[in-house]
């Protein structure tokens, strides 16, 4: 779907920031589900051009993904989606697993900060989440694992803590997509407990959920890695 540059409009509700972050999610969503490849480059023309919008917002949104380790900015010639390596995933997986652990502890400690409408919600993508990764559908997966992730670690109520893991998945999804569009079947093959975890974080069984976490690492890891060689 084309996005329009709204800034010529006359709605009062519509500004400039509004596309540059419509244009930012829109380019994401292209480098997550791999129709933007590692080492593609492309050009603020070629991109206002596609989405029938000015150059300004594109360019603006451009510099947002760099700032967030999804782009490079390469001189005179525009922008390149940012190659990560097999070193920079295990760290992504890392630092991902002390953070997770971190809001886990948090949690087990203080308990949630929640409404029961929060619960329901992560209860909700958890279940989505669970089936996609169940059946390999990557498309599916991909938004609600973003979305279960937040909205769990939300519940420790540091935003900086669960911002910080919302963009570490998101650098650790655009290494990967390219990997697993790779495989033939993913059937089986993908982390699917996500249920189990929203079940353990809520007993507060902070033990339970790190374990958990470090098996979802592990099989992460080892994925990645068959996929990648």
């Amino acid at each position: 779907m084309r996005a329009t540059d709204r800034t010529a409009t006359t709605s009062p509700g519509v500004t400039r920031n509004t596309l540059r972050q419509q244009l930012a999610d829109a380019l994401r969503d292209e480098i997550l589900a791999g129709r933007l490849h590692p080492g593609q480059e492309f050009t603020v023309k070629e991109i206002a051009e596609q989405y029938g919008v000015s150059a300004t917002p594109v360019r603006e949104a451009l510099v947002d993904l760099s700032a967030q380790g999804l782009l490079d900015s390469v001189q005179h010639r525009g922008f390149r989606v940012h190659e990560y390596s097999v070193a920079d995933y295990r760290s992504m997986v890392e630092a991902r697993r002390l953070v997770a652990e971190a809001i886990f502890r948090g949690i087990a400690e203080r308990g949630p900060a929640d409404t029961g409408d929060q619960l329901a919600s992560v209860r909700r993508r958890a279940l989505e989440a669970q089936r996609a990764a169940t059946v390999g559908d990557l498309d599916v997966l991909v938004g609600y694992d973003l979305s279960f992730w937040r909205e769990l670690s939300s519940l420790f109520g540091n935003p900086y803590l669960t911002n910080f893991l919302h963009r570490l998945r998101i650098q650790a999804w655009s290494y990967v997509v390219p990997h697993l569009r790779r495989a033939p079947d993913l059937t089986g093959r993908l982390w699917n407990g996500h249920t189990e975890l929203v079940d353990a974080v809520l007993r507060r069984d902070a033990l339970t959920a790190s374990a958990l976490v470090t098996t979802y690492n592990n099989h992460a890891l080892t994925l990645a890695e068959e996929l990648s060689t």
